[in-house]
């Protein structure tokens, strides 16, 4: 793709008691500040210091991921909400580097969160579609993820959210290289509160590390998820303070069903999606004031992104793709362009925007160019996208392409500026609208044929330019036929030659 291109309210919380640690998290979730408004994110529990200390030379930079699940590409005020106040993440936009072109490898939830953290394509690992709890596969120990990465370099590492890459025991995130875990170990509704399969699954356990410390998570605890998450990450980023961390803050939301604590509950314009979000922006905002209490900011690289885009079907309870064609679950633009943002106080440019594309699976090769770790023996598809980060003259997305696969067919190629689908049946709305009160709708089928698309000039992917750019089609379908010998697609009956099979037991 080689184109160059006010005062914060503090709030004090009780010292953490000596109790059990399903008494723990119930009362530092209940904990939460009552008051806390328009995103101004007050101090978090535990990470009051004496003053700011200046980052030690030489010292490795600390690393956040915020990751969010199923938000729209619109909903942020940075990336265009008209109605969803985001003052904390705007800051770090304001800050550092907003991606217009930012992508997910698959437009679901385990696929998409196996590329992130492994830096390959979910089909070349065998972890594809969103792994339940019957589920008797998960990430294989032959795999490198990003926090067995920093551990080359003696990071502290933690994850509290959603894992989604297997629940039994050899999967769990603390058999892969990280040192605490708290959070569910699949989506928030996978329950037996589903709105269409209430008999389809069990009650959903919530993990601290490998021991499950409520075995039934009732409508309460949900409301209180992302302020857990935000709280244990501060709690983290202050423990650790003194040595190089990479902290991954998976959030449930904004997945349906939706939650919100009572310090955000009705607060949007957006109503309860945009209460979700809002929170979501309190929490970035916590974290990024316990990085500045400790003298951490101008050490630590923090992303933010999602892991697909809306699920539309839900209408009201689902977020905005605009200006971008369809959703979650597709290989269209609103499937798979993320929102995301990347603040390094003296690294990044502050208000800079890349429209150069990214992918998620280009987050494991650069961090590992940023510390100086080894990358895994064995093939990995993600490149190092630094340059592009901090804004190089002249630097340009490394790949050739991106392929965009739904389970293991091909649909999609992006190659610069240009977007090839090929034919396949997509779900689709057809114009309806979604539903309401956390009930969805139910889907159509769409079908496409071969269609060429200038993202450039039509973001919407709205005009089919096959016929006026041959020479264009030709060469991304060569790229498509040598990733499809390394891939497989099934849509053409290919087994691909590149594939490692997921854990099992």
């Amino acid at each position: 793709m080689h184109a160059p291109a006010g005062a914060h309210k503090k709030e004090t919380l009780m010292p953490l008691p000596t109790l059990s640690r399903r008494d723990l998290f119930r009362m530092t979730g209940r904990a939460a500040l009552a008051g806390a408004t328009a995103g101004l994110a007050p101090a978090a529990a535990g990470c009051a210091a004496a003053g700011p200390r200046q980052a030690e030379p030489n010292r490795l930079p600390n690393i956040v991921l915020v990751f969010t699940d199923d938000q729209g590409y619109q909903d942020l005020g940075c990336f265009g909400s008209p109605d969803i106040r985001t003052p904390n993440i705007d800051r770090l936009r304001a800050g550092g580097v907003k991606f217009t072109d930012a992508y997910v490898a698959q437009a679901v939830c385990g696929a998409s969160r196996a590329a992130l953290l492994t830096g390959c394509y979910p089909n070349r690992i065998g972890m594809l579609g969103a792994p339940g709890p019957n589920a008797k596969h998960g990430i294989s120990d032959a795999e490198m993820i990003i926090p067995q990465l920093v551990k080359q370099k003696d990071y502290a590492t933690a994850m509290y959210g959603k894992w989604h890459l297997g629940h039994l025991p050899p999967f769990l995130p603390t058999r892969h290289g990280f040192d605490e875990y708290f959070g569910l170990p699949y989506s928030n509704d996978m329950w037996p509160y589903h709105p269409e399969r209430p008999d389809a699954f069990p009650p959903l356990p919530l993990y601290e590390n490998e021991e499950i410390v409520n075995p039934n998570v009732t409508h309460e605890d949900q409301k209180q998820l992302t302020t857990w998450y935000s709280e244990r990450a501060c709690t983290f980023i202050t423990k650790n303070k003194d040595r190089p961390f990479f902290c991954y803050v998976a959030h449930n939301m904004p997945h349906v069903p939706l939650y919100v604590s009572q310090k955000y509950a009705g607060k949007s314009k957006r109503g309860l999606y945009g209460d979700v979000i809002m929170e979501i922006d309190w929490g970035v905002g916590r974290i990024v004031e316990t990085l500045e209490e400790h003298g951490l900011t101008d050490n630590t690289l923090i992303l933010f992104t999602s892991d697909n885009g809306p699920w539309l079907s839900y209408g009201t309870h689902g977020g905005c793709a605009l200006p971008l064609r369809e959703g979650k679950g597709t290989s269209w633009e609103g499937g798979v362009r993320e929102p995301t943002v990347m603040r390094f106080p003296g690294r990044i440019p502050a208000g800079s925007t890349c429209s150069e594309p990214i992918m998620t699976i280009d987050f494991l090769p650069t961090i590992a160019h940023l510390i100086g770790g080894r990358l895994p023996d064995h093939k990995i598809d993600g490149l190092n996208i630094w340059p592009l980060i901090e804004g190089r003259a002249g630097a340009a997305c490394p790949h050739d392409a991106f392929y965009f696969y739904w389970g293991r067919a091909l649909e999609a190629v992006r190659m610069g500026k240009w977007k090839l689908h090929f034919p396949h049946a997509y779900r689709t709305l057809g114009g309806r609208k979604g539903g309401t009160g956390g009930n969805p709708v139910k889907y159509e089928a769409g079908r496409t044929d071969l269609a060429l698309y200038d993202l450039r000039a039509d973001i919407g992917e709205t005009t089919n330019v096959a016929d006026a750019h041959p020479e264009v089609v030709k060469r991304i379908e060569a790229l498509a036929d040598a990733a499809r010998k390394d891939l497989g697609d099934s849509a053409r009956k290919i087994q691909g030659a590149g594939l490692r099979p997921p854990g099992h037991v």
